[in-house]
């Protein structure tokens, strides 16, 4: 069933955009001879070449959009991730026709017009699909338009999963259950069960309307992967494979092809590149700036109120450990009473802590005690975007309690992070922002930067953690 949905929506993106690049292209036409359009003069215009031109510029755009993946399932994909791909398919698309344009000798053919009309329909591609988006994930929530799928093997890895699905209703995935052998029948997991062992996966397809099996067998069961994934395979069910040692794999891994070999590096992290750490440090330094100009007035405003609301320094200072396990001093304005034998330098905050002052309070909940950490930006000392530091008595505990935790310590840590703007702030788990926090290392990018400070821009502020 999903199948078929899948591609009547597939029918509905190529129809909308067709649409959107006649729409486009037309006005982008009488934006540029506007004043012909008007008078009805067109002898300086040659028309019969621009309506040849749109004839070609329609399905080799889409052709381009199929290339960069806009037609492609999406339910799990960030909105970052559509608006990138029409991005590059409108700037390739340009730019192969500026050369044709070119090599061709056509001279009676606006450049200019061309222009206008990537910009508008970038404009509009991204509205339409932005809109389109929120209406699917709409109708997923309410039950409609749902995947079915099938786990096979009961692992950490199944575990993961369905967490992720229960935690993203939107992307409209419906578990008919698990296969294990090894976990007794009707055993449950966040309300999904186990329905039946690995034997019966070939008669559980047949007897279901599967949109994809997922294999998430536990490391000890690698030797049946083959034959189940041969029974996917021979059933013609599209099927996953979720590896058993996500903790050791990294999210984006990269693989190399020794002689037909796969050989997969255990880390991949994008910032050891010396373009891509010069990116970031570029990012930093002009946006930190900027910042620091706009919330200067608040931050005079709010180190007035500290001031007056209790006695001792305005600025607090406090050990934690950045980039390659260094420790630096991290700024906040104080929010508790200042405490001259220490007694505030250990233990966690709590809900209605005694040392919170009332200023304190409020600047706590709207984070604006972490904008001095603008200058630790400046001077280097974090990133505005990266793993959140941690004092250096809850780094040599956290090591040994929770696997990969020093992973975070290979980048500059951050005023905020993906781990911050998916509600993972204050008093929650420590594990679970470390498996966002090493996703965000591995998957760097400008464009995931940017989407990190959007995201902290609309919902990252007010922090109903903080106490």
């Amino acid at each position: 069933m999903i199948r078929k949905n899948q591609r009547h929506l597939n029918k509905l993106h190529v129809f909308m955009d067709i649409l959107i690049i006649i729409g486009s292209y037309l006005l982008a036409w009488a934006i540029k001879f506007e004043e012909a359009l008007f008078k009805q003069d067109f002898s300086r215009v040659d028309i019969k070449i621009y309506v040849i031109t749109l004839v070609v510029i329609v399905p080799a755009f889409i052709i381009l959009y199929a290339l960069f993946g806009l037609y492609a399932p999406k339910r799990t994909h960030g909105p970052m991730y559509e608006l990138w791909s029409i991005v590059r398919g409108d700037a390739l698309g340009i730019g192969i026709l500026v050369l044709v344009l070119y090599l061709a000798k056509i001279v009676d053919y606006s450049r200019t017009m061309l222009f206008i009309f990537a910009a508008i329909d970038i404009g509009l591609e991204i509205i339409a699909r932005v809109f389109l988006r929120k209406v699917l994930r709409s109708l997923r929530k309410k039950g409609f338009n749902q995947k079915h799928i099938l786990l096979v093997g009961y692992s950490r890895a199944a575990e993961s999963y369905i967490d992720r699905i229960i935690s993203n209703p939107q992307w409209g995935y419906h578990v008919l259950g698990i296969l294990d052998d090894n976990v007794p029948e009707n055993t449950k997991y966040r309300g999904e069960r186990i329905i039946g062992k690995v034997s019966e996966l070939e008669k559980t397809i047949r007897g279901n309307d599967l949109d994809e099996v997922v294999i998430t067998l536990g490391l000890a069961e690698y030797d049946k992967l083959e034959s189940v994934a041969n029974i996917c395979e021979k059933q013609g069910v599209h099927t996953k494979f979720i590896p058993d040692y996500n903790n050791i794999i990294p999210t984006k891994p990269f693989i190399e092809d020794v002689q037909g070999l796969p050989v997969v590096n255990i880390r991949n992290v994008p910032l050891t590149n010396s373009g891509n750490r010069f990116v970031k440090r570029a990012m930093d330094l002009v946006i930190g700036s900027i910042a620091l100009v706009i919330f200067s007035p608040v931050m005079l405003i709010t180190a007035i109120l500290v001031k007056c609301s209790s006695p001792g320094k305005i600025i607090y200072k406090q050990e934690r450990v950045g980039l390659h396990s260094k420790t630096f001093n991290m700024y906040k304005f104080r929010s508790m009473a200042d405490k001259k034998d220490g007694s505030d330098i250990t233990g966690w905050t709590v809900k209605e802590d005694p040392r919170v002052t009332k200023v304190g309070k409020f600047i706590r909940k709207t984070s604006i005690d972490e904008l001095p950490q603008l200058i630790n930006v400046i001077k280097g000392d974090m990133s505005l975007v990266g793993p959140r530091p941690e004092r250096p008595i809850y780094v040599e505990r956290f090591k040994e309690e929770i696997p990969r935790y020093m992973v975070k310590h290979q980048v500059r840590p951050g005023m905020t992070g993906w781990a911050q703007i998916n509600g993972l702030r204050g008093d929650t788990s420590i594990s679970k922002r470390i498996e966002f926090d090493i996703y965000y290392i591995e998957n760097w990018s400008f464009g995931f930067d940017m989407e990190i400070l959007f995201g902290t821009v609309f919902k990252g502020f007010v922090n109903k953690n903080a106490y």
